[in-house]
Order: structure tokens, then sequence, then C-alpha cells
């Protein structure tokens, strides 16, 4: 049976088989039986590598670091991480630029992390905001019937966390609530384009 560490674009922490391609974090989250405790422990969600200079680890360790998988870079962005300053310095370095770009003067990773922090959460459940659909750059997650469906390339696509599937067209006008942060979304519309599971280019 999987372990309670695969992470949707709602945020949700869940039990699924799908790996995906990205690791991250937000604390201890788990008990000593390997059970998920609470949702965050810490305001810096990060995405990560999967491998990184030879490191290995034993997942859910007690009193460690909860490891979570998220099925893209897009998945991660949706549920509120940003990219890790230590095994992806580059794409860090690349996200604060644009973040700069967009909002003005010098953010460090502390001032991002309380920004996203205070866009992630209404309380304890997934903070959403209303947008036309047509409006937001590729990459962006909106729920549709409470499915998650990514924006792309002139499509809306439902997330699994095999991969993608189940395209339609999108509208040329629809108000959606989306679930990727605005902030995030400033930053795609700025330049920064998320990687994406192959399965949304229609390969396994």
């Amino acid at each position: 049976m999987p372990l309670q560490n695969r992470v949707t674009p709602h945020g949700e922490i869940v039990a699924l088989p799908g790996r995906g391609l990205m690791m991250g974090n937000r604390g201890v989250l788990h008990d000593d039986r390997r059970r998920i405790v609470r949702a965050t422990q810490v305001k810096r969600w990060i995405a990560c590598l999967i491998e990184f200079r030879g490191r290995h680890r034993t997942i859910m360790k007690p009193r460690s670091y909860t490891e979570l998988f998220f099925l893209d870079e897009a998945t991660a962005f949706s549920a509120g991480h940003r990219p890790c300053a230590e095994c992806r310095n580059a794409d860090c370095k690349r996200f604060r630029a644009l973040w700069e770009a967009c909002f003005g003067g010098v953010a460090g990773v502390d001032e991002i992390d309380a920004v996203m922090h205070a866009e992630r959460l209404d309380g304890r459940t997934k903070r959403t905001w209303r947008a036309n659909v047509a409006a937001l750059p590729d990459g962006t997650y909106v729920s549709i019937d409470e499915i998650p469906h990514i924006v792309w390339r002139g499509e809306l696509v439902a997330w699994s966390d095999g991969g993608y599937r189940d395209r339609q067209a999108l509208p040329a006008h629809r108000d959606v609530d989306v679930l990727t942060p605005p902030s995030i979304v400033a930053v795609f519309k700025a330049g920064y384009r998320p990687e994406v599971h192959s399965t949304l280019y229609g390969r396994a």
C-alpha cells in the first residue's frame, strides 16, 4: 500500500501510487509510524530534485522531514511549493529574478515564503481565487467540477497521480477557481515555464 506522501494540485497529501518527477518538503509531518499528523510545520515549502549528489534518504524516517512527491513542477507550484535554493539553485535564482521583476525590490527566499504562505492557505484549507481561464498562463492549475486541470497550449488537461488525461479546449471566457497562487501566476506570465510531466505532450 502506498505511503501518504503524494501531493495533489490542491495541496492535499494523499496515498496514491504515482511517484512523479519532483520531491519536496514542508517540515516534519509524520509520526514514528509514518502517519501524516499535520499538513505543514513551516512556511518554507520547497520542491526538490528526486536525485541530488548521490544522497539517499529513508522515506519518512522518524523525526526527519517528510519526503513529499509531486507529479511535476507545475503541480508543486499549484500546491504552494517553490524551487529549492540548494538542489535547484539555478531554478531558484531564475524564479527570484522574475519575482523581483514582477513585484519590485530585492526578494529573499524568506520574503517569498511569507507571501506564498499567505496565498496558499485559508486557515487549514487551500486558498483559491477567481479569474478568467483564458487569461491564465500555461502551467496554471484551475479547478473544474472540483477536479484539478492544468492550462496548457489552448487546452485544459486533467491531473492524475500517474499523468495527464481528458483534454478539453480552453473556453474563450469562463471564470474559474484558480489553484496556483496568484504570485506564482504572475511569475509564469513574466516568463517562468514550469517543468511538466511527459504525458502532457502525449507521451507516456
